[in-house]
């Protein structure tokens, strides 16, 4: 491309070199084994010239329906409570030093992942809580082994790591938006701790004050069933969340990738309405699904322990290997949906038939080499790991010197603050892995608007990882 001359499909994508650059008025789809989906870019019969477009008209849909709308609507009666205020610090500091030091936030994040992890495994023995030390024990070990095998493919993740920090620091308000959902997270986790105790303190038989006096209806059962229903209900809602909040950044990216010489007016809130309008069913399937293969892997869990403490060995690992096989659905089902929810964000499709554009689209282009080599997910995950190890060690401590009348029989486990952590650190550090996924997924169907619009980071991307021209033209 070095005599900036087009041929053929992709000639609309450059510019005349003694003219100034303008934004396209149309990008043209690549036509692959499927049809592709429609350009979001701006319709040309309504020429916008010098003045910007608003989001809705840069990001057209054909015909506006609300997609999935039935999935939307279920989960609204099921909003319970929880608890996390100490994890709301944590997770918005975590992004704070992402945003100032790419490279050495992955290096510092995969230490003290597994010096924090090997810490808390050392204090529960220490305690003689030996089934959590083994457990934080093997997922140190797991962590040493995965973070030296990433090292070759950290400057490739540092430098999409820093384009998802420069661009969220000039376009849209990303950070707001991963902070009032860090907020609602926040409030929504205080609402199921509340409800966790409480189901605990009215329902549980026994020695209970408020069964003797005529409460009714204690029984194990009874707080198993409850307790099974307000963890599903926050399964749900905190993944709708952060699939919201992800949706929404990747319509701000977006606006980036295609217009960044003329950036839509109100692309925030033009990405906001349409996840919270047309795609609120869309995002709220997709997040069903999460949520009950998360359901089933706890049921597996649960049989698995109980199969243990009756002897049964054969039981045991049916149950375990189950688990295993419903662990890997999850992370299927969870990598498809974070491309499927940025193409829903840009193209408005309902979700089964984005997820299977997707699909295509990682089959027949290319792309997940780029993802593979991008550490960007499993250290962000890693961060989460980490701010979940502090929550759990916290609430540990808390139960050991406070001997709280709810945990008389130690029933309550610190595995309860570990997914509180888990989940609201996952939501304060979406804008960053949502930057980079909706890169990737335009830069799939529309490979050309990377050269054209974003030379340099074409470039840069090629030193660091050459094996990206071939990725992006496959």
């Amino acid at each position: 491309m070095a005599n900036n001359q087009a041929h053929g499909e992709a000639a609309s994508y450059y510019y005349n070199p003694q003219q100034p650059q303008q934004p396209p008025n149309q990008y043209q789809q690549p036509q692959y084994a499927q049809p592709g989906p429609p350009a979001p870019g701006p319709n040309p019969m309504n020429g916008y010239g010098n003045e910007k477009p608003m989001f809705d008209q840069a990001f057209k849909l054909e015909r506006p329906r609300y997609n999935d709308i039935w999935a939307g609507i279920l989960p609204l009666p099921n909003i319970s409570k929880e608890m996390a205020s100490m994890t709301l610090g944590r997770g918005y500091v975590y992004v704070l030093l992402a945003r100032q030091f790419p490279k050495q936030f992955i290096w510092i994040t995969g230490i003290l992942n597994i010096v924090f992890g090997l810490v808390t495994a050392i204090y529960m023995l220490s305690r003689h809580y030996y089934s959590g030390g083994i457990v934080y024990l093997i997922f140190v070990a797991f962590l040493i082994f995965a973070f030296f095998t990433w090292i070759p493919r950290i400057p490739f993740s540092a430098l999409m790591l820093k384009t998802a920090v420069d661009v969220s620091k000039s376009y849209g308000h990303v950070y707001l938006v991963s902070a009032l959902g860090g907020l609602c997270a926040t409030a929504l986790a205080a609402w199921y701790s509340v409800t966790f105790v409480a189901v605990y303190a009215k329902f549980s038989p026994g020695q209970n004050p408020a069964c003797a006096e005529g409460a009714g209806g204690c029984s194990s059962a009874k707080v198993t069933g409850l307790l099974v229903f307000i963890t599903f209900a926050m399964y749900w809602i905190s993944e709708w969340l952060k699939n919201t909040i992800h949706t929404v950044i990747s319509g701000v990216y977006g606006s980036w990738y295609f217009h960044p010489y003329n950036l839509p007016q109100g692309a925030t809130r033009g990405s906001l309405r349409r996840a919270l309008t047309y795609s609120f069913g869309s995002i709220s399937l997709g997040s069903l699904l999460v949520a009950i293969i998360n359901f089933l892997r706890q049921l597996c869990s649960v049989a698995q322990q109980n199969e243990a403490a009756q002897g049964n060995l054969l039981g045991t690992i049916m149950f375990w290997i189950l688990g295993c096989i419903i662990g890997i659905l999850d992370w299927a089902v969870q990598f498809l949906n974070r491309y499927a929810f940025s193409y829903i964000a840009l193209y408005g499709k309902p979700y089964f038939a984005a997820a299977k554009d997707t699909w295509n689209m990682i089959k027949q282009r290319g792309i997940d080499a780029l993802i593979n080599e991008c550490l960007i997910g499993p250290v962000l995950s890693m961060g989460a790991t980490f701010v979940g190890y502090a929550t759990s060690l916290l609430a540990y401590l808390y139960l050991v010197f406070t001997h709280p009348s709810y945990n008389t029989d130690g029933s309550y486990t610190p595995a309860f603050a570990f997914l509180i952590g888990l989940q609201i650190c996952n939501i304060f550090t979406t804008p960053l892995s949502s930057g980079i996924d909706t890169i990737f997924v335009a830069t799939a169907w529309e490979p050309q608007v990377l050269m054209q619009n974003h030379p340099e980071l074409y470039q840069s991307m090629v030193q660091v990882y050459p094996q990206v021209q071939i990725a992006i033209h496959a």
